[in-house]
């Protein structure tokens, strides 16, 4: 009854390791924050964080996120500024549209829109096509409304003037 206790002899001492042969991972697939706001335009979108400042004149072709301090001018026609909860900006803004959910002071020019949310904070005058201010936001200064169509229509049909017989 010792043979129990035996170990057995057709067990191997040492198992019989082979290992797999290393896979590289697959690259993992681009996915968008859900707190990024949506971009309008088909370009990428940078972003000034909230531990930046930014002293100097901003220009480009892409849409711009703000959650830093930045003073200077900033200059993107056509397409999209947005200064976060966390923004603080002193500049002129010129874009197609800005959004506002922080602090800006100095004017701002939209060809499209300006939206200022319940969070946000503007002194200083807009030029804009459209306006939004929310319950709870602030703002001081001048709105100036500008029809998008007015001059395309002037231009399309110019006046005729002719002479009245009497």
């Amino acid at each position: 009854m010792s043979a129990m206790w035996k170990p057995s002899p057709s067990a191997p001492a040492t198992p019989n390791y082979s290992p797999e042969p290393s896979r590289p991972a697959p690259p993992a697939p681009a996915v968008e924050p859900a707190n990024r706001p949506p971009v309008a335009t088909g370009g990428d979108q940078a972003t000034i964080g909230k531990g930046l400042v930014f002293k100097g004149e901003i220009t480009g072709s892409e849409s711009l996120f703000i959650d830093g301090k930045v003073e200077g001018s900033i200059n993107l026609p056509g397409n999209r500024v947005t200064v976060g909860r966390n923004g603080q900006v002193t500049s002129t803004i010129t874009a197609r549209e800005i959004v506002i959910l922080g602090k800006v002071r100095g004017n701002v020019a939209a060809s499209d829109r300006v939206d200022i949310r319940a969070e946000g904070a503007l002194t200083g005058d807009v030029n804009a096509a459209r306006i939004s201010i929310e319950d709870g936001a602030f703002f001081k200064g001048g709105i100036d409304i500008k029809k998008a169509d007015a001059k395309p229509a002037a231009a399309a049909a110019p006046e005729v003037h002719k002479p009245v017989q009497v």
